[in-house]
């Protein structure tokens, strides 16, 4: 079941080929919903879910999929299933669905997913599909959590919503870095991740 193809398409996402690190896709959604851990780690699990089903379904249907509309059948597929996503976190994390607001209905149109299905469950079985979308939707929620961990750590001095940063660290001067929480912070922290992870992979760097 992990031949050694299987395991190159779950664990090469989640650095050597990562989706944010190294192809650069799903930037706009990263930089969007990290301020704040509890819904980064809910966008991340939604994504796997989506990517995962819908690799599966798509390699099921590929042999039977009409070349001139496949697209079309990806994104209604990809919508079914965003769809059935949002209104379960509407039933059981409905604060949480408020926070990500349109970045879930969003899914449908991230790179990350278009690109799996168009380049891997078009071409492979459901078995190693699922196990692509795994490892994709993991190396993207992995980003998107050491994202949300700085930017709501120094930003807010908390996690999760609790204070981690103790009061007497306010008390001698210590003040919480308003910039983080913004969009622009997102963007750097994910640049300095990029740099930190081709720094330490000689073979991506150009």
């Amino acid at each position: 079941m992990l031949s050694k193809k299987n395991k190159e398409a779950l664990f090469n996402p989640l650095s050597k080929d990562n989706p944010i690190l190294v192809q650069i896709l799903g930037i706009c959604s990263a930089l969007a919903v990290t301020a704040k851990l509890e819904p980064a780690i809910v966008m991340g699990i939604s994504v796997i879910c989506v990517l995962a089903f819908s690799n599966v379904i798509i390699s099921l249907l590929r042999k039977t999929i009409p070349t001139n509309i496949r697209i079309i059948v990806q994104l209604v597929v990809v919508a079914a299933l965003v769809i059935i996503v949002q209104q379960i976190l509407i039933a059981y994390k409905y604060d949480v669905s408020k926070q990500l607001s349109v970045f879930i209905g969003l899914i449908i149109t991230n790179c990350i997913l278009m690109g799996r299905l168009e380049a891997f469950a078009m071409h492979n079985r459901p078995w190693p599909s699922f196990l692509d979308g795994i490892g994709n939707g993991l190396g993207y929620t992995i980003i998107l959590v050491i994202v949300a961990f700085f930017r709501e750590l120094l930003g807010s001095g908390t996690l999760f919503g609790f204070k981690v940063i103790p009061d007497w660290c306010y008390e001698h001067g210590y003040m919480d870095n308003g910039l983080m929480i913004l969009p622009p912070m997102a963007l750097i922290t994910v640049g300095c991740i990029i740099w930190v992870h081709r720094s330490r992979n000689k073979d991506l760097q150009e």
